[in-house]
């Protein structure tokens, strides 16, 4: 797959893989070229797989009838489903397994069989991951599934190796919110792999129509059996109605035409976010020069700015109890409030020993019922009307724009400033009106 993307999308692909420019250019990738490549680590895979299972059945002391079933498990032709990761419990590695009966109609469907490998560590002092990998193992062992399912002990990179680039989907559905990233999904889209998983770590992010399928709509449970059946029943549907139809249907030049539109679609908008060049220059350009440019102010004068801000800090620590939010007016009145209609409010503050310039009073408002939602509420700043004040009192003003209907809310939310804080949460100082 290198060779392909070194051929269409240039040499630079490797010097910078988080261009959405290069990677633009997938589309000049014929199909079938895309296919055969992929289909070739696919033959690769299954090769492997034997290998590995048939050293496995020997070193346990197998019957020949073993070993010869184990030469010939898989199918270079058939969708290829990868599981692979440690097996903790919340990451539910067994969650397939839940309906065996169903599983198993579609996995020997005669026209459009499925096959799953699986992979994984426990913990050696995780002894429920060790049930689920006794529990994968007896299900691989089962004479329905003999040739369909196969399980690769010992987990490890060139394990991996294989299977991030042979798979065609990679499924990954642990108990949301729990995942922590989901980086094996990340490494498979340049090798030309959808993904298949719970909207939670980094594909909680990543999916949009298109580029691979989801389970659920992100819901949170408070039954975990119930969550486990809901979704299991998803899978199952998703599979059976929309990822194998899609894999074995055919146009009149018998290529998976839909199959690799759906893969260049991944590939195009999930490769230049999803790889650790885009990463590292982000931290770069968010973290790191900044953190090194302060230093540089701080250092000059033998570390003056440095002195001032830390005697900032406890002058902020020491006042800010005193910090109290004395009135808020809003001009809104008795009247509905229509989408994009601006509301002038205003708020009188008493701020202490404090100035305007050590604070940030912001507007901070959203849907009533989803205050604890940050991404779907706004924070507008506002402003001082004078500069000068009487006993530490201030009146700001400024001004919010309804963007959405239904129950709306707004509070005043005040944060210390300072040009040289990293962020505004460093100090751990947090002030909401009542």
């Amino acid at each position: 797959m290198e060779e392909v993307l070194f051929q269409y999308l240039g040499e630079r692909w490797v010097e910078n893989p988080a261009s959405a420019e290069l990677w633009q250019r997938i589309d000049k990738i014929p199909d079938e070229e895309l296919l055969r490549a992929h289909e070739r680590r696919r033959e690769r895979l299954v090769a492997f797989a034997r290998r590995r299972l048939t050293a496995q059945i020997r070193e346990k002391g197998g019957s020949q009838r073993e070993l010869q079933t184990a030469g010939e498990v898989l199918d270079p032709s058939t969708l290829t489903i990868g599981i692979a990761r440690r097996f903790a419990t919340y990451k539910r590695s067994t969650l397939i397994f839940r309906d065996i009966e169903r599983l198993g109609e579609i996995v020997n469907n005669r026209k459009h069989p499925v096959q799953i490998i699986i992979a994984g560590k426990a913990h050696p002092k995780d002894d429920e991951g060790k049930k689920l990998i006794q529990e994968i193992y007896k299900v691989a062992s089962d004479e329905r599934f003999g040739r369909r399912i196969v399980f690769i002990e010992n987990y490890d990179i060139n394990v991996a190796h294989y299977m991030v680039q042979g798979c065609d989907v990679w499924l990954n559905n642990p108990r949301r919110p729990l995942e922590a990233s989901g980086t094996s999904g990340m490494k498979v889209i340049a090798n030309g792999v959808l993904n298949f998983s719970v909207l939670d770590g980094w594909w909680d992010e990543a999916y949009e129509p298109g580029l691979g399928w989801k389970i659920g709509n992100g819901e949170d449970y408070t039954n975990p059996d119930l969550q486990d059946e809901v979704e299991a029943r998803q899978l199952y549907h998703i599979l059976e109605n929309e990822i194998v139809p899609l894999f074995y249907s055919r146009g009149e030049d018998r290529l998976q035409r839909d199959w690799i539109a759906k893969v260049k679609m991944s590939m195009k908008k999930l490769g230049p976010v999803f790889n650790t060049h885009r990463m590292i220059q982000e931290y770069f350009e968010k973290y790191y020069r900044p953190a090194f440019e302060n230093r540089e102010i701080q250092h000059e004068k033998k570390w003056n700015k440095a002195k001032e801000l830390a005697a900032w800090k406890l002058k902020m620590m020491h006042n800010w109890s005193s910090i109290n939010v004395v009135n808020i007016e809003a001009n809104i009145g008795t009247k509905p409030v229509f989408v994009g209609q601006e509301i002038p409010v205003k708020a009188r503050i008493n701020l202490g020993n404090l100035a305007p310039d050590d604070v940030l009073i912001q507007i901070y408002f959203g849907p009533v019922e989803k205050q604890d939602k940050p991404h779907l509420n706004r924070a507008v700043i506002m402003k001082p009307e004078m500069n000068d004040s009487k006993d530490g009192y201030y009146n700001y003003k400024g001004k919010i724009i309804s963007e959405m209907s239904g129950q709306q809310g707004y509070t005043i939310r005040i944060l210390p400033k300072h040009p040289l804080l990293v962020h505004s949460f460093e100090l751990g100082l947090i002030y909401w009106a009542n």
